[in-house]
């Protein structure tokens, strides 16, 4: 890992939220970069309110949050399927461990591993898909967290912050699973190679049968390979937008796998609420639909 990504894949007009939070993304402790993308963290202290909108990643995360005068809390949010809003108002603050996909599952409890407590078998683990599209609190998930780590919401600097949520993910000891390395391998081979555009592409490069590859993204991403193919096709269209007036739509068509234009400018209006053309037009941000995750 050579550090968090600096890109803005996913958030919608990101300057704008910028330009009202400090935002920060910061890398995990060595043993922990495997599973992790990296940890989010975000303050603000607005005197309008303000909503952000996200197209969310194939990816679980662990949030602990505090708003205004409400208490700390933690909660575990599965991947999101639908366009992601929250909005800030006040002073707050949000701390944020974003997995890899693939790489939440090995520190579910009951997972696959070697031993189970006490030295016995481990059970079969839970599949990452009853995640999706969920945000439940953290003690339902892992029962041994009552609460968010104090240091982790509080006053501290960003280094102190850090070590709390590296010291809170090694206490739940993550247990090695190659099928996990797997999903994790073959999720990162979606996002970083443009020519994978079908899942029977991807089975044949993994080796595996459609149907296992299916299985296998079920239990360790929580999404189907077809998802992410999709939903990274979208993440690639709206950095480009945001970057970009002036992009060649047709041709970003072709680049990304879609039959035609049309077709991207549907699946896009469909996931960011405006047509990419309006986009990338200062324009007012698009109507407020709650989903459930980051």
């Amino acid at each position: 890992m050579a550090g968090p990504r600096r890109d803005t894949r996913g958030i919608v007009d990101a300057p704008e939220l910028f330009a009202r939070v400090r935002f920060r993304r910061r890398e995990p402790a060595e043993p922990l970069r495997p599973y992790l993308e990296h940890y989010w963290l975000i303050d603000w202290d607005l005197a309008e309110p303000y909503a952000s909108h996200v197209v969310p990643h194939p990816s679980v995360n662990i949030v602990f949050q505090r708003y205004g005068q409400t208490g700390d809390f933690g909660e575990v949010a599965g991947i999101g399927l639908e366009l992601f809003t929250q909005k800030l108002e006040g002073r707050g603050r949000v701390c944020g461990i974003q997995f890899r996909p693939g790489g939440f599952r090995p520190f579910l409890p009951g997972r696959p591993g070697p031993t189970g407590t006490h030295g016995r078998p481990g059970r079969p683990g839970r599949p990452v898909s009853e995640l999706t599209g969920r945000r439940i609190p953290l003690p339902d998930v892992f029962p041994s967290c009552s609460a968010a780590p104090p240091l982790v919401l509080g006053p501290e600097p960003d280094d102190a912050r850090v070590a709390a949520l590296d010291d809170f993910l090694l206490a739940l000891h993550p247990v090695p699973d190659p099928q996990a390395d797997r999903a994790m391998a073959l999720a990162d081979r979606i996002r970083r190679d443009r020519s994978i555009r079908r899942v029977a592409e991807l089975a044949d490069a993994a080796g595996l049968s459609t149907r296992s590859l299916q299985r296998l993204f079920a239990a360790y991403v929580g999404v189907s390979p077809k998802w992410v193919i999709l939903r990274y096709r979208i993440h690639e269209a709206l950095e480009r937008a945001g970057t970009d007036a002036a992009v060649d739509w047709a041709g970003l068509a072709t680049e990304l796998g879609y039959s035609d234009q049309a077709h991207l400018v549907r699946d896009f209006t469909a996931r960011v609420g405006v047509p990419p053309t309006a986009y990338a037009q200062p324009q007012p941000q698009p109507q407020p639909v709650v989903g459930p995750s980051p």
